[in-house]
């Protein structure tokens, strides 16, 4: 009974889990019976065969692998019927890869773009043998679901397939015809250059380097998953480094792409018509490119060490030459002070005895320099040109400040170093008598510095001091975030080897730990440094100017243009941060950082023009909150235009009207000294000028030498704007800084030829700095120009201008450029702080403002 009771209990287990089960899926019925044929096959020998859905092909072939030899194999197939619905799959089978496509190829480009390729060749991967000599096998599987497909095979060795150094190599690519080489490290060769070039722009290809692992990406849809890569019409140029690459080899890969637009080419025409579906790939035909590729080794590190050592001794050397000027002078300072302690009258009314007669104009001595013709006009002046100077140097024998009285003879014992928290600017010009004398002093027909620098050394030198803080607080600010950016975008090229990001000279990029261009970057050492050298040569100044103060010196107190440091500290400050940006946009530079580039450059160029004019004009230039919203202005013009401004008729005319406006207002402050106001008045108070200056009498201008420099000022900027407008450039960014060079180079040579008209001169070492400087900044312009690179293109089109280095086989041109624009840009620096050294004995009032 009990057994079976079990039987029972068993059955009905059974019973429940049959039940339990799904039902059975029902089978797929085999389309018939599939044969398989398979043949031995042979090297370069084309087979010709058919395929159906009931028949698979299978080719077997061997090949001798030796250690230390790689031979390179290649499987081309052509079909030969058109069944593009239903595709032949080619599987190639290897002891250690398997690599499969079909064919038609289809291959997309933008927008799902669709192109099919009938002809279709690979190279096998080749897996590596510890084995002196060693036979592998493998097979290549044709198969189909198509009815009746015939298509040809062939499987050949690659010549040339094992790159040799310094030797070129050419063959030809397609899209669905990729081709690949292997390059192996010399021995004591830790980098190498691989350049390859083309006498075709187009077809637009890609240029990869890759790994030796298998499978090779060398289909357009993935050659950039793996390795270096970038893009290339005529030439292309990527660093190899041998650390990078624990096998010691690497694959230089060349794809041609499905469409131009990557390299600047137009897309091609996607036929689009009712009897023909969206999604029908279209055939491209022979898109096909020859190339050369050669490999050559790049440099070695003993020349990184000898360029840096380069670099350093040649700006190292301006610290040497300064100081041995320095010494010099020193020199004759002592000697004249011992000319000095032998005379017994040292008065300024016997300056001519003290060493500085070639100094002291006639003027001091009863007589003028200018009688010959009136100040403030081109040619003989006039009676009343004669009382405009008398009335000039009358007005200036009165106060230097509003304190009372400053003769010269009573300001020895007078200390002048005082606090420069107890006395602001606007204290004084907020003040109605003040307003009042500034009309009456600025307004008169012959102004002498004594006239415009009336105003408290406490409050001027606050004032300026103001410009270095400033800037230094936006170097801070703008550096900071610079530096994050350009370390990100130069981890993402590192990372990802997509070179298409950078714009450099990959001809002559060599790379240094993580940075790809090194060269580019150590070049801009000369701005920090020369800057630096500035900053330090200012700061000595300074410091011999405030001993004179705290001695009482005659000179230092009422001789001279005034002097006044900060914008000077602003401007070395400029020249490091120009540096320092410039090399962190060469760190990668594209189109989203150009401005770190320029930014600085205008400010050089706006803090060289504030210095110029403040020399003659210390009362009135510019608060520094002014001039720094004026440039932050102007940067933003820049990144607009180089935005916007490509083509875009809308905003090349309001920038050429904003230009064209500024200029006159400017104009207008200048010519007036700042004794006008912008109101609703301007336009009665033009026709009234108008009126009583061209209908009722025809009259000059009053202020001849201001209105010719003005003249030619707005000359100058209206060409530009017109060009400008006209042209349309595409660097936007360059012609802006154009237009602020050419307004600081016109100002400064208005400021020369009035110089030596007043009877001025000037001394042998700024004299020397101009002739230096205008010969280097020749040279630094040439270099300047022949442009290695541009963002402006694609980086295909950018790589065409890539040249290589011609200096210590290190520098290109570019680094050049460097070199000779930061000598040049220190070199205007001091002839801007020499200019004036010859009106140092000169009394303020006999020095005229132009």
């Amino acid at each position: 009974m009990a057994s079976a009771g079990a039987a029972a209990l068993a059955r009905a287990l059974l019973a429940w889990a049959l039940l339990a089960l799904p039902p059975a899926l029902p089978q797929p019925q085999p389309h018939g019976h599939r044969q398989v044929e398979e043949k031995e096959a042979l090297f370069d020998t084309t087979y010709t065969d058919w395929v159906d859905a009931d028949l698979l092909h299978i080719y077997a072939f061997n090949h001798s692998v030796r250690r230390n030899w790689t031979e390179g194999v290649r499987v081309s197939v052509n079909v030969l019927s058109e069944h593009k619905d239903l595709p032949v799959l080619f599987v190639v089978r290897q002891k250690a890869a398997v690599v499969s496509f079909q064919v038609p190829l289809i291959l997309r480009g933008l927008y799902q773009r669709k192109y099919a390729y009938q002809e279709v060749s690979r190279t096998l991967c080749q897996p590596q043998t510890k084995a002196e000599v060693e036979t592998q096998h493998f097979y290549v599987d044709v198969s189909t679901l198509s009815l009746n497909t015939s298509y040809q095979l062939r499987v050949t060795r690659v010549e040339n397939f094992v790159l040799r150094t310094n030797k070129g190599f050419s063959f030809n690519a397609t899209a669905a015809q990729p081709q690949y080489f292997k390059y192996e490290f010399p021995e004591g060769v830790d980098s190498v250059i691989v350049k390859v070039t083309s006498a075709m722009a187009f077809p637009c290809s890609v240029i990869s380097i890759q790994d030796i692992l298998c499978p090779v990406y060398d289909l357009d849809n993935n050659v950039a998953f793996i390795g270096m890569y970038q893009t290339m019409t005529k030439k292309a140029a990527i660093t190899v480094q041998k650390k990078d690459f624990p096998s010691n080899s690497f694959y230089v890969v060349v794809v041609v792409k499905t469409e131009d637009e990557a390299c600047g080419g137009a897309l091609p025409y996607y036929p689009l018509s009712k009897a023909t579906s969206p999604d029908e790939p279209v055939d491209q035909h022979n898109r096909q490119k020859r190339l050369e590729v050669m490999v050559s080794p790049a440099i070695t590190s003993e020349a990184y060490v000898s360029s840096v050592l380069f670099c350093l001794g040649i700006f190292l050397s301006f610290y040497v030459l300064t100081l041995l000027i320095a010494c010099w002078e020193r020199c004759r300072q002592q000697k004249r002070k011992g000319l000095l302690a032998a005379i017994d009258s040292p008065s300024l009314d016997t300056a001519s005895l003290l060493g500085h007669a070639r100094s002291i104009p006639d003027s001091f001595m009863g007589h003028s320099p200018y009688d010959s013709y009136g100040y403030g006009s081109f040619g003989n002046g006039s009676s009343g040109s004669t009382e405009g100077v008398s009335d000039s140097l009358g007005s200036a024998d009165g106060p230097y400040g509003y304190v009372g009285e400053r003769a010269l003879e009573n300001v020895a014992g007078r200390p002048r170093l005082d606090s420069l928290s107890s006395v602001e600017e606007d204290d004084y010009d907020t003040l109605a008598d003040i307003d009042y004398d500034k009309n009456v002093i600025r307004t008169k027909q012959y102004l002498c510095v004594a006239d415009l620098a009336r105003k408290d050394k406490r409050v001027l030198r606050k004032k300026y001091q103001i410009y270095f803080w400033n800037i230094a607080t936006i170097a801070v600010f703008y550096a900071l975030p610079v530096i994050q950016l350009v370390i990100t975008y130069q981890t993402v090229v590192n990372v990802t080897g997509n070179q298409d990001i950078c714009y450099y000279n990959f001809l002559c990029a060599h790379p240094l730990g993580n940075l790809s261009a090194f060269n580019n970057i150590l070049s801009n050492l000369g701005y920090v440094l020369l800057g630096l050298l500035f900053l330090l040569i200012i700061l000595q100044r300074e410091i011999n100017y405030n001993r004179a103060l705290m001695r009482n010196d005659a000179h230092a107190l009422e001789c001279g243009i005034p002097k006044h440091f900060g914008l000077f500290y602003a401007m070395g400050t400029a020249l490091m941060m120009e540096g320092l940006l410039s090399a962190c946009y060469h760190v990668c530079p594209n189109y989203t950082n150009f401005q770190f580039d320029t930014s600085f450059m205008y400010m050089i160029a706006g803090l060289c023009m504030l210095k110029l004019y403040q020399k003659r004009h210390p009362d009135i230039n510019a608060s520094a909150y002014s001039a720094y919203a004026c440039l932050a202005l102007v940067i933003f013009f820049s990144v607009v235009g180089v935005v916007f401004g490509k083509g875009n008729t809308a905003f090349w005319i309001v920038f050429s009207v904003i230009h064209i406006v500024a200029t006159l207002l400017l104009s207008t402050q200048l010519y007036y000294m700042g004794r006008w106001k912008l109101d609703s008045g301007v336009p009665r108070r033009i026709l009234h000028v108008l009126y009583t200056d061209c209908v009722r009498q025809c009259s000059g201008p009053m202020y001849v030498d201001r209105m010719v420099l003005l003249v030619m000022g707005n000359i100058v900027n209206w060409s530009l704007a017109a060009y400008g407008l006209i042209v349309r450039p595409n660097d936007f960014a360059s012609y802006l800084l154009a237009i602020g060079i050419c307004n600081l180079l016109l100002y400064f040579a208005f400021y020369i030829i009035m110089k030596l008209r007043s009877g001025e001169r000037i001394k042998l070492i700024p004299l020397l700095c101009i002739v230096g400087t205008s010969v280097v900044w020749g040279f630094a312009l040439f270099f300047f120009f022949q442009g290695l690179s541009t963002w402006q293109k694609t980086p295909a089109e950018s790589r065409e201008h890539n040249r290589d280095c011609i200096l210590l086989d290190f520098f290109d041109d570019h680094d050049i450029w460097h070199f000779l624009s930061s000598i040049a840009m220190f070199g205007s620096f001091l002839v801007l702080l020499t200019l004036d050294d010859d009106l140092d004995c000169v009394q303020r009032d006999k020095i005229y403002v132009f």
